[in-house]
């Protein structure tokens, strides 16, 4: 039981891990609509809980350790909210809160990108024409 504690309190000197995209847009402090706000809950869980899902992962998987500890670590893990799994985020349109059809290096769908494109709202995008 020792153990559980000690490898619950590593921590390292900082609270937050950080993760790229982690955060969602919001437009005039709302959500687009219930799907975004779940999807950025879930985005701050992951967040939360990487550097311990890393940790307890590294036990798990080290054969190097006695079958003991790696047990241990599969215990802790299962003990992390369901949400802190990376295959839970999705990636969603800033504006809709599309999920499918996005253009991941402007975070938008490709509806909303072809009208910010047609209407020269996008620097350095132009609309092809020939």
């Amino acid at each position: 039981m020792a153990g559980l504690n000690l490898l619950r309190n590593v921590g390292g000197c900082c609270g937050r891990f950080y993760l790229p995209g982690v955060h969602q847009v919001r437009t005039a402090l709302l959500w687009a609509d219930w799907r975004m706000k779940k999807d950025a809950r879930k985005r701050q869980t992951l967040a939360d809980n990487a550097v311990m899902k890393l940790r307890y992962n590294s036990l798990r998987k080290n054969n190097a350790l006695p079958p003991e500890i790696r047990v241990l670590g599969d215990e802790l893990l299962k003990e992390l909210p369901r949400d802190a799994v990376g295959i839970k985020v999705r990636a969603r349109c800033a504006f809709t809160s599309r999920a499918n059809g996005n253009v991941l290096k402007h975070r938008v769908s490709r509806i909303v990108y072809r009208d910010l494109a047609d209407h020269n709202r996008l620097s350095g995008i132009q609309r092809a024409m020939w």
